[in-house]
């Protein structure tokens, strides 16, 4: 596993309890209480560490090479009941942007989030996660299958933001962005949206329009990633940790400006130390999430939507 700068305390302890493990395996030295104590004081220095986390931090935490993307998910969650789903039936099949159905239970969920590569090679062919024109477009697609036939939408947000390459401009790239915001505040079925990793910019807000918005712990959600606020604003990148202060963007600073409606607990160490349990802890929010929504008709849905996002950014003076 890769360790973060600050995680770097929490390495240095794990190699000792490691080591101090396999010399008991090898040898007839009893070293159980060594071990327990080495144990103990890595639970409590992940538990200081992770207690007081700077929002750059957290930003780092949502970029962790080992942290889960959108497919290790969906392919969790879903099992082999997943079938997923290709093209705008105008251009192309995005790379970038997944999708298709599958369950989770007994229910069925139409299932669509930013997928980035996990090397060199699928890094490129993932487009890093960055989704053209095409790929809202078949996220469009698939949220209108999904209300024809009445499935709940469920989408997963993992993205620096939308590909602003000459050829996406070309092609409508803020035109599609735009009308999946649209076409999203008025769709008719239940639409649950995850921030699983970085939340950046319009490119997220392409698949972000939900009923419930649920934020992982260690995640961002932003206008603009904290380097590029930070080039804009102080010409350079070295204070992208002042920039992440300023923009507000962790779950927390979310929650209390009331822009999501749930922080999803990650495991102690983050999703990247304990995948398994963070899938459980995602399918149980979706699952809870869904429960709220699922008895409410079409036109209650649109109306309590319409309502919630009407009210983002009021202020009294």
């Amino acid at each position: 596993m890769e360790y973060l700068e600050f995680e770097l305390p929490i390495k240095e302890l794990q190699e000792q309890y490691d080591k101090a493990c396999k010399i008991g395996e090898e040898s007839n030295v009893d070293v159980s209480n060594t071990c327990k104590q080495i144990e103990k004081k890595l639970i409590d220095t992940k538990k200081e560490i992770y207690k007081n986390l700077t929002p750059w931090q957290r930003v780092q935490l949502s970029r962790h090479p080992d942290r889960p993307y959108t497919m290790d998910y969906i392919k969790a969650i879903c099992g082999d009941s997943f079938l997923e789903l290709h093209g705008d039936r105008n251009f192309k099949d995005d790379k970038a942007m997944v999708g298709g159905l599958g369950k989770i239970g007994d229910q069925s969920y139409m299932f669509i989030g930013q997928q980035k590569g996990y090397n060199t090679k699928t890094r490129q062919y993932r487009n890093f996660g960055m989704a053209n024109p095409e790929g809202y477009r078949k996220a469009l697609r698939l949220m209108k299958s999904a209300e024809k036939f009445g499935i709940p939408v469920v989408t997963l947000i993992d993205t620096p933001g939308a590909y602003p390459g000459l050829e996406a401009e070309e092609r409508g790239q803020g035109e599609a962005i735009a009308r999946n915001i649209m076409e999203m505040t008025g769709l008719e079925v239940p639409i649950i949206v995850v921030i699983i990793g970085e939340g950046a910019s319009g490119g997220a807000l392409g698949i972000g329009v939900g009923d419930q918005v649920l934020m992982l712990e260690n995640t961002w959600y932003s206008v603009i990633s904290p380097e590029s606020c930070s080039s804009i604003l102080w010409r350079s990148w070295e204070f992208k940790e002042q920039a992440a202060e300023a923009l507000k963007l962790t779950a927390a600073d979310m929650k209390k400006l009331k822009l999501i409606d749930q922080i999803v607990k990650e495991p102690l160490g983050g999703a990247h130390s304990d995948k398994e349990a963070t899938y459980l802890i995602v399918a149980k929010a979706i699952d809870e999430a869904y429960s709220d929504l699922k008895n409410l008709s079409p036109t209650e849905l649109v109306e309590k939507r319409m309502e919630k996002y009407s009210q983002m950014g009021e202020f009294k003076s």
